[in-house]
């Protein structure tokens, strides 16, 4: 794939399958803090927080990923995201399961306050 140069030029180049789990990974992302703005970074999909990257997805062949930018966020919930977690920093999901919209809203959630801290 091509590096997109905006999140929609990203999900143009999408099939049906990868595009609707993303979209709905979007959308849940965009509710948890919705004075978020969405962007590329690192050649992916994701949001940014007072012009810092702090989550990222992106599309894969058999899977599609979240990345909250952050072990202790993930650490935070890993009871609740259970089998899902699969690397240091990387949560996965089939494109034929159902998307766990509380545990993605709650590791999105801590977010923000480890985004402004590392600011001080």
């Amino acid at each position: 794939m091509e590096k997109p140069k905006s999140v929609e030029a990203y999900f143009d180049g999408l099939n049906e399958e990868a595009r609707g789990a993303l979209e709905r990974l979007r959308a849940t992302i965009a509710a948890a803090v919705p004075e978020a703005e969405q962007a590329i970074a690192w050649n992916m999909p994701g949001f940014k927080l007072d012009g810092k990257a702090f989550v990222g997805y992106a599309a894969f062949k058999d899977h599609y990923s979240f990345f909250p930018m952050s072990v202790a966020a993930i650490d935070a919930h890993r009871e609740e995201l259970g089998e899902h977690v699969t690397g240091k920093g990387t949560i996965s999901f089939g494109y034929a399961e159902r998307l766990p919209i509380r545990a993605v809203k709650s590791v999105v959630k801590t977010r923000p306050a480890e985004v402004r801290a590392k600011r001080r």
